[in-house]
Order: structure tokens, then sequence, then C-alpha cells
């Protein structure tokens, strides 16, 4: 695997991301960390200054002489769209250069989500957006978009991802299809890099380096973070934990998949399709409550059920977080970071899931107790892939 950028920074570049980072910060503390004379770093600070990037945000504390100037970067120097693409809920958020969210709308992705639709929806909402905030087309930075993959990221496809409700999804221009109907340029990365990045810079003062981020919902997707870096690999790399084996000859869950697979004991499918079996088996106690058949036997009731204290329910997400938690555990023995972030709709079910997939994957994490890592639902929750589609843009500057 490798960590990689796309362009080597400038000075300017690097100045905005440390003060980005900081939030405030005065000369000399930049003088600190960077290796620029005191005359190259005024001449840069007063130009950034000028260019309306940073603002100055008052004094520091004295150290015998006159208060420093602190810098900041400037919340309004323009403004970015962040697009989360998903199968299951999809977003568009609007975020100023401080990553304050000044507009964030949710949709429920169903069968009428064609591409065609989902563009027109977007672009109706972005025009609403500008417009609610009295901003013009110039002030927009441009579209960072978080997708379920897998993704040509380079070309700024969606290549051929499963269980999307509606058709037409597969090799799909995405970034340039965003570019045509906003008007705006479009960056690309799979949705659980966006959320890794977006849950990482709400935490970022605690100057954690490395980090694991899992959605668990119609699919298992994970991102790593080393270094305050993400990780890639020579392919798009998001749904690789899907596919881990933890059983020899165990279930499959699609025709592409492992047999054995996580994915095949852990997710929205893996659910239905065990409770349509038992049900099938005479533990038809959901159906006869909901008064829904086997069929229709949801995720959606599965929830209602698991919340209302049905033993079939509690049961079948009980069985699906302790697999959760061993793929985790297995994850972690690799990588060792020091927060693991989870989340999507099996997460979500129940506080039972998260605490359940915790409890194994700590038990079965190598040298425990002496490193213990630590389990967190995230800051931002379902607004980190948003977060970090437009964090993509920011980073992708050119200064």
């Amino acid at each position: 695997m490798e960590k990689r950028s796309t362009f080597i920074p400038s000075p300017k570049k690097l100045l905005y991301d440390r003060i980005a980072e900081e939030g405030t910060v005065s000369k000399s503390e930049l003088l600190t960390a960077f290796s620029l004379t005191k005359s190259t770093m005024t001449r840069l600070l007063d130009e950034m200054t000028h260019e309306g990037l940073l603002i100055e945000s008052g004094f520091g504390q004295s150290s015998g002489g006159r208060r420093p100037i602190l810098y900041q970067i400037n919340p309004s120097y323009g403004y970015i769209l962040g697009l989360e693409v998903s199968r299951v809920y999809s977003s568009l958020g609007l975020f100023d250069m401080q990553m304050n969210p000044k507009s964030i709308i949710h949709w429920r992705m169903d069968e009428a989500f064609t591409p065609e639709n989902f563009l027109e929806h977007i672009s109706t909402h972005s025009r609403a957006f500008l417009r609610d905030h009295q901003l013009i087309d110039s002030q927009i930075i441009g579209v960072g978009i978080g997708a379920v993959g897998p993704l040509d990221r380079k070309n700024g496809m969606i290549l051929q991802p499963l269980h999307f409700p509606a058709a037409g999804w597969n090799n799909l221009p995405i970034c340039k299809l965003v570019e045509e109907r906003t008007g705006f340029k479009a960056w690309l990365d799979n949705g659980a890099n966006a959320a890794l990045l977006g849950e990482r810079w709400a935490i970022r003062h605690t100057n954690i380096q490395h980090m694991l981020y899992v959605h668990a919902g119609a699919g298992l997707r994970s991102s790593m973070m080393s270094h305050g870096g993400i990780v890639h690999g020579t392919m798009d790399m998001e749904d690789a934990i899907g596919q881990m084996i933890i059983q020899t000859d165990g279930p499959q869950l699609h025709n592409n998949g492992n047999y054995g697979a996580l994915e095949a004991f852990v997710s929205v499918q893996a659910l239905e399709q065990r409770a349509r079996s038992e049900a099938k088996l005479g533990r038809d106690l959901i159906l006869k409550t909901y008064k829904v058949s086997a069929e229709q036997l949801t995720y959606d009731v599965l929830v209602q059920a698991f919340r209302d204290g049905d033993p079939l329910a509690r049961e079948l997400f009980t069985q699906a977080a302790v697999h959760f938690g061993i793929g985790l555990a297995n994850v972690i023995n690799l990588f060792h970071p020091e927060t693991i972030i989870l989340g999507g709709a099996l997460i979500h079910s129940h506080e039972l899931f998260f605490q359940t997939a915790a409890e194994v994957a700590q038990k079965n994490i190598y040298r425990y107790p002496e490193y213990s890592p630590h389990f967190s639902l995230g800051k931002l929750k379902e607004e980190a892939v948003v977060t970090g589609a437009a964090i993509m843009v920011r980073d992708h500057m050119v200064l």
C-alpha cells in the first residue's frame, strides 16, 4: 500500500494547511515549525493576508515584548460543496473554509434516484444553497465527492457498485457529470476515506495520527489513516474488508464475493437473508407481530423488532456484531491504530451492536491490554462523509 499526494504543495500551501490545522497560530510558532527565514515568513503571511487567504485574529500571550499577532484562515475566502453518494442515504453540504457547515441536506436513495435524477437533485439544491447564503459561482472552490466504490479515482468514475436501488450507476463518470451540471470542479474519493478525513478533522487537536474507519451497512467499507494521511492502495480498496474470509467454506453473499467473507455475516443483505431463512424454518414471530410476509422482512422491520426487544432479532444482530468484532480484530492486528471509528446503519441500529462488536474486537486484539485502542462512534456521524469530501477539495487547492 502507498500513501500518495497528487501534487507537491508550495510553501504557501504548507503554511495554509498548518494554520488551518492549528486554528490560530503566531508567526513565531510557524517559524519553529518551518525552515524559513523571518523575512520570508513575514512576506508570505503578508501576501496571504492581502490575498484574503488569512485573517488576523487578535494577539497571543506576550513573552516579554509586543504581543504576537495571531493568524487564522479566512472562513469566507471561498466555499466548498461536499457530496455523499451512497446506497441508502446521500447528502449534500455547503461549507466555509474552516469547515463550518452552512447548509446540509440528507435524502433516502430509492429506485427513483437514477444518475440523471440524482444530478438534477444536487444541481437544484446547490443553487438553493447559493441563493440562501447570497453567494455567487466564483466563490465556490469546488465539489468534493465521497462515493460508494469501487472507483476509478484518477478518472473520476464510479465503476460497478452493488446494491444501488436505481439502475444506471455502473461505469458512471460522476466527476464529469457533476462538473457539467453544476459548473464547479469536482474531486472524487471513496466514502470511507471521506468519512475518515471528516472525523479526523473533528478531533484534529488530539494529534491522533493512526486511525481506522469502518462502515457497516448495505456493505462493509473501511479506510486507514497513517501519520495523518489516508492510505491508498494500487486499487480502490474501500470494500476489501467485506471480502476478508472469516469462515472457510462459509456462505457467499453475492456471485462475485468470497465464500465465508465477512460481508456474508455482517451486512444489511446478510441479516435479511438470515431472518427470512429463520422465518421459513418456523421462527416467524416477527412476521406475526409486524404483519409482514417473509419477503417483506426488510432491514427496517428487523431494526424495529430489535429495538422492541424481539428475541430473534436480538439474536441475529448480536451474531452479526460478534462476527463484525472478529473482522475488526483482524484488521486492527495488522494496523494497530490509535482510534477505531465505527459508522453505518448496523452500528447505529442499537447501542448493543456497537458495544458487542467493540468488546469482541478488544478481546481478540494481539498484545491487549498493553495495546488498547479507543473505539468511537465518531463526532460527525452522518455528516462525516460530506465534511471529509469538502476537506478533500481544500486539500487540492493550489496556492
